[in-house]
C-alpha cells in the first residue's frame, strides 16, 4: 500500500468518524468468512457500518474528530461499528458477540463521550431512535383515536338500539 492509499484510507476513516453518532471498537479474531459476512449483513440492515481497521491508520483518522479519546482502544486485530443512529451499532455488535466469542467488544465512544465494555453493553439494551419515534408517535395519535372513538359512540349506540327495535 503506498502513501497515496494510505491517506485515502485515513480521510476515508476520518469522515466515518465524523459522520457517525456512536462507534464501538471489537476485537475480532478468528472470525471465518462467513461469520464476517453475516455480521456485515446485519449491521448493513441496520443502517451500521463495520469496518476492519489497521490500528496506526485508525489513531491518525481520529486526530481532531470527537472521538480524538480512543486511540487507546486500537491495539491488536480491531475493527469498528458505526452508526447514525447511537444505539444501533452497539446493539447489532452486542447481539452478535454473546453469540459467538471470537468478537470481543473493548469500548466505544458517544459523541465525546468514552464508553467502557459495561457501558456499550448497557447502550445496546436502550431501545433505538426509530422505536422511540414510533413510541412518540403512538402516544400523539392515541388521544386523538380516542376522540374519534368517543364522538362516534353515541351514534352508534342509536343505530344498535333502532336495529333491536326494529328486530323486535
Amino acid at each position: 500500500m503506498n502513501r497515496e492509499q494510505k491517506s485515502d484510507l485515513v480521510k476515508t476513516l476520518h469522515s466515518t468518524f465524523e459522520g457517525s453518532a456512536s462507534v464501538v471498537v471489537v476485537h475480532c479474531n478468528g472470525l471465518t468468512v462467513s461469520e464476517s459476512t453475516e455480521l456485515r449483513n446485519k449491521m448493513r440492515n441496520e443502517n451500521c457500518n463495520f469496518k476492519v481497521t489497521k490500528n496506526k491508520i485508525a489513531r491518525l483518522a481520529l486526530k481532531e474528530t470527537k472521538y480524538r479519546y480512543m486511540e487507546d482502544m486500537f491495539r491488536g486485530p480491531t475493527a469498528i461499528g458505526s452508526s447514525n443512529d447511537p444505539v444501533m451499532a452497539a446493539k447489532v455488535l452486542v447481539n452478535f458477540a454473546k453469540n459467538n466469542d471470537k468478537l470481543v467488544i473493548i469500548g466505544g465512544g458517544l459523541d465525546d463521550k468514552p464508553l467502557s465494555k459495561t457501558d456499550v453493553e448497557a447502550l445496546a439494551k436502550l431501545p433505538s431512535l426509530d422505536d422511540l419515534r414510533g413510541k412518540i408517535v403512538g402516544l400523539l395519535q392515541a388521544p386523538a383515536s380516542k376522540l374519534v372513538r368517543l364522538t362516534l359512540e353515541p351514534a352508534s349506540q342509536v343505530l344498535r338500539t333502532i336495529s333491536q327495535k326494529s328486530q323486535q
